[in-house]
């Protein structure tokens, strides 16, 4: 057994080492895309007008905030009346989260579409750095989901919290699920403390969310089992590879990269095991920034956990 781990350590590192020969001289380095703070500033706020001026009245296919509408519209009492795979405004995560930004909610759409999408444009700036935000934003994946308004920006930002704060996950497993893989990080590493915390946590949330809309978690249990299969097949706007293909791969990689000290790979499996690859999705690869200067091996868990 031994023995196999090794051999699957070293096969990690050969596939690691080729593919960095072979981006040598194609991929910019992250020095060459480096920009004064006020030009990532001056993208953000161009950004935030353009999205919010060009919400709801052009239109699902022209207007911007498609994916945040799916939250705006949903309603405590009835959260997963439009749930289904192919419905535009579908809500399919848990009551939870809905009980989390119910306040944004209960705003008219456009100002509701102002807050989200400068949560969104602070997701980015966490995630790049000052002299990384224009670039980062002009990422065609991020600049994606910060007009369509998804989630996938934040669940990248509480990957990287999440080394510091475990409790950061549960906003992971409480939305999109699957990416919760990433946890695999502290079981293998075996730091028992980091993952209890992380599961504690959105055990607690769950239970007391449950406690006072019991039906609505009910009905959300249907809802992710009609969905399971979702995305197995791809759309004009996403990756066809089902997730029980993408699932293995996500699996080996955030494994080895426990194994090796490579933190970067915890968002990028995580990307891998989105129920479906919206290519929106691939924003979430902007979190490999923040931890690339971490590839190093950590005290115990109780003094490791560190952005």
């Amino acid at each position: 057994m031994t023995n196999a781990l090794v051999a699957f350590d070293r096969t990690g590192d050969r596939l690691f080492d080729a593919l960095r020969r072979a981006a040598a001289g194609r991929l910019p380095s992250l020095a060459r895309l480096e920009t004064p703070p006020w030009a990532g500033i001056v993208v953000a706020v161009a950004a935030w007008l353009l999205i919010v001026v060009f919400s709801e009245p052009w239109g699902r296919l022209w207007g911007t905030g498609q994916d945040a509408r799916c939250y705006w519209q949903a309603t405590l009492a009835d959260p997963y009346l439009h749930s289904d795979w192919n419905d535009p405004i579908a809500y399919v995560y848990s009551p939870a989260f809905l009980q989390l930004v119910s306040p944004l909610t209960a705003l008219p759409w456009q100002a509701f579409m102002a807050v989200w999408t400068a949560l969104l444009l602070v997701a980015v700036r966490f995630l790049t750095g000052p002299r990384l935000l224009a670039a980062g934003l002009l990422f065609p994946f991020a600049a994606m989901e910060v007009a369509g308004g998804n989630v996938s920006l934040l669940l990248a930002a509480a990957i990287v919290l999440g080394f510091r704060w475990p409790a950061a996950w549960s906003i992971v497993l409480l939305t999109k699920i699957t990416p919760g893989i990433g946890l695999l990080w502290f079981a293998v590493r075996r730091e028992w403390r980091a993952l209890a915390i992380a599961l504690g946590t959105t055990a607690v949330i769950a239970l007391a969310s449950f406690v006072i809309l019991p039906d609505q978690w009910r009905d959300w249990v249907d809802v992710v089992l009609r969905n399971v299969a979702a995305g197995k097949s791809g759309t004009w706007a996403s990756v066809p590879v089902p997730l029980w293909i993408r699932l293995p791969f996500a699996v080996a990689l955030v494994v080895w990269g426990a194994r090796t000290d490579r933190r970067w790979t915890v968002p990028v499996a995580s990307m891998l095991a989105l129920p479906a690859l919206w290519y929106g999705g691939l924003s979430m690869l902007l979190a490999v920034i923040p931890l690339l200067g971490h590839d190093r091996p950590d005290p115990p868990v109780g003094s490791a956990v560190r952005p």
